[in-house]
């Protein structure tokens, strides 16, 4: 996920042809002040990956020539078609958001696509309706990473605890059903144990020491983001279980995100893996798609200039799959996954000042 420096102050929407193929530009884009006026809702403020992607995106924003107006929904699809309606009156000419709930948005891209505004959605992909392009990661490969770093290093036996994401969200399913289906075909003796949060860390933590209480057994926590991240060290703790990584009580915790604070923990042995969801690039690329969609560009599936593939989900929706490392404290290769170090200095986290 080394960081690159493709688009910087110089870019235009052509740097964005080339890396996606993209192709058919129109001209008479409306601006405000001379540059494109693009929406941004930010989904939520109250996690540091959240956070992280707010503090890039009007980085990116100036160094493309954009004008940003932004809202945030904070984890409310109703509110998100609220913000849509205010930031269209105000005049933008494309959007960028990460609806949570994949499925509710329909209506609202449906209203978008109407009065011909182009979408970029970040993180998340909508069940239905099109958008000019999904700036994600693969998530079903993050679960198969977190199951195969908790499935050698449980050795193949013992009992781990999933806390689940929002499975209204294509993420929370997406990570589910991979780490489901990779301990099913490759570590079919551990027993997992998930459990739906709603991306909610006290209710991640209660139900982890709910099920720490009735499972003595538990030697690995999957945690489908870094919300539950405070909650889940305090719960072993309270439970006499955040001890070294060599101690026979270790718990195994494996995250999603890569924020500067699992980075630490990891090096710091508390906890053991993440996979590294690139705030950057998101926010990077988010706007540099909607940038050329408003010009008029399409783009094309194929691989990218920036270590990563576009892949056509359906008709209407392409994704640019950004690359995502498992981060652990030794680097090693873990069931075929390579990783790398929890100090090197290409993680984002390791970079965000």
């Amino acid at each position: 996920m080394k960081h690159t420096n493709v688009l910087r102050t110089a870019v235009a929407v052509a740097s964005v042809l080339i890396l996606a193929g993209a192709c058919d530009r129109n001209s008479g884009t409306s601006t405000a002040n001379g540059a494109p006026l693009v929406g941004v809702d930010y989904p939520r403020s109250d996690t540091d990956f959240w956070n992280s992607f707010i503090k890039y995106t009007p980085r990116f924003g100036d160094e493309l020539g954009l004008t940003l107006k932004t809202t945030n929904s904070q984890n409310d699809v109703a509110k998100l078609t609220s913000n849509i309606q205010t930031l269209v009156s105000q005049g933008v000419k494309g959007m960028v958001m990460a609806p949570q709930d994949t499925a509710a948005i329909a209506p609202a891209l449906d209203q978008l696509a109407a009065k011909k505004i182009p979408v970029v959605t970040v993180d998340t992909r909508p069940d239905s309706g099109s958008v000019a392009m999904v700036v994600r990661a693969d998530n079903r490969a993050y679960g198969t990473k977190a199951c195969q770093f908790l499935g050698t290093k449980l050795g193949g036996k013992g009992t781990v605890v999933m806390l689940e994401g929002g499975l209204d969200s294509i993420n929370g399913r997406d990570r589910t059903e991979a780490f489901n289906d990779c301990m099913k075909a490759n570590f079919a003796q551990i027993k997992v144990l998930g459990e739906a949060t709603n991306w909610d860390g006290a209710t991640a933590a209660q139900k982890l020491q709910t099920d720490l209480t009735a499972n003595p057994d538990v030697k690995g926590v999957y945690m489908q983001s870094s919300f539950a991240l405070a909650g889940t060290l305090q719960v072993l703790k309270q439970k006499g279980l955040l001890v070294g990584p060599d101690d026979p009580k270790h718990v195994f915790v494996v995250s999603n995100d890569g924020i500067p604070e699992e980075l630490k923990d990891i090096a710091a042995g508390q906890i053991d893996a993440t996979v590294s969801q690139p705030a950057d690039l998101y926010a990077e690329y988010a706007l540099s798609y909607v940038k050329a969609a408003i010009a008029g560009d399409t783009f094309k599936p194929g691989p990218t200039d920036h270590n990563s593939t576009i892949i056509q989900v359906r008709e209407g929706v392409l994704e640019d799959q950004l690359s995502a490392p498992l981060v652990t404290r030794d680097g090693a290769t873990y069931g075929g996954v390579p990783s790398l170090k929890s100090d090197d200095k290409s993680l984002w986290g390791n970079n965000l000042s």
